[in-house]
């Protein structure tokens, strides 16, 4: 069930070069699958006229949260990253469609990620360990500085690492990593880079390993209306923000 509410800033921190916002609502939440997103209304700022689709990091039903982890990278973000605390956010939630749990307790879950791909994440993580398993998760970056909350990570699975230069973790790209040779898994979550995305699940279909991959194509209304985010697929052109963000790799055309 989609909803139009008014959240309120009750924390902000940063970490590298993202922001951190967790916001409250008066209002019961509805059903928040991982992998879902928000549309934020950017108030205050002139140059900008569209809501921002922003991933969900994180749920607490019963405390009426979302996390938000936002990366800098143009006027509507530049806003946000400069709120404050109990500043006001008007929010149409939760839209798209999330990932796919596993079905079995006894599944072998790989969670991959690349830089600000990391935000979903976590609530995904929280909902597997829910289901009695612990996934394993691989994050690549540039360098060490682009590798964002590894503690938080960690309490939820296995955190292996990747970056360009070798700064932390194995030196290379994810799909480089020496987890690739030593172990097998029967699902897959990725979430990042379109190249890096790409790249894994080439892996996946090689080895034939279900996956799914969270599409971030461009997006204005996040409502399937104004057509800006259309993917061509094995069904046609669809709509990413209605039918996705989330796509099980062979319905796409990679």
């Amino acid at each position: 069930m989609k909803k139009i509410s008014d959240f309120h800033i009750i924390e902000k921190s940063f970490i590298g070069k993202s922001v951190f916002l967790k916001l409250y609502s008066d209002e019961e939440l509805p059903k928040i699958n991982a992998g879902q997103f928000v549309q934020i209304q950017i108030e205050g700022n002139a140059k900008v006229y569209l809501r921002r689709p922003i991933s969900i990091h994180d749920v607490d039903e019963q405390k009426h949260t979302i996390d938000l982890l936002i990366q800098k990278v143009g006027e509507g973000t530049s806003t946000l990253y400069n709120l404050r605390i109990a500043d006001k956010l008007n929010v149409i939630y939760p839209l798209g469609n999330g990932f796919t749990l596993p079905e079995s307790k006894d599944d072998l879950v790989l969670l991959v990620a690349g830089g600000i791909g990391i935000a979903p994440m976590l609530y995904l993580a929280k909902l597997i360990c829910r289901e009695g398993m612990k996934p394993v998760f691989l994050f690549g970056g540039r360098s060490k500085d682009d590798l964002l909350l590894i503690d938080e990570y960690s309490r939820y699975g296995e955190v292996l690492i990747t970056t360009d230069d070798g700064s932390l973790g194995e030196h290379g790209l994810v799909t480089q990593h020496s987890l690739w040779s030593k172990r097998e898994f029967d699902r897959i979550y990725v979430c990042g880079p379109l190249p890096m995305m790409k790249a894994v699940a080439k892996i996946a279909n090689e080895r034939r390993i279900w996956c799914e991959v969270s599409l971030e194509n461009r997006m204005a209304c996040g409502l399937g209306a104004c057509l800006c985010c259309v993917e061509n697929t094995r069904d046609g052109n669809i709509c990413v923000c209605k039918e996705g963000p989330v796509f099980n790799i062979n319905r796409l055309l990679w």
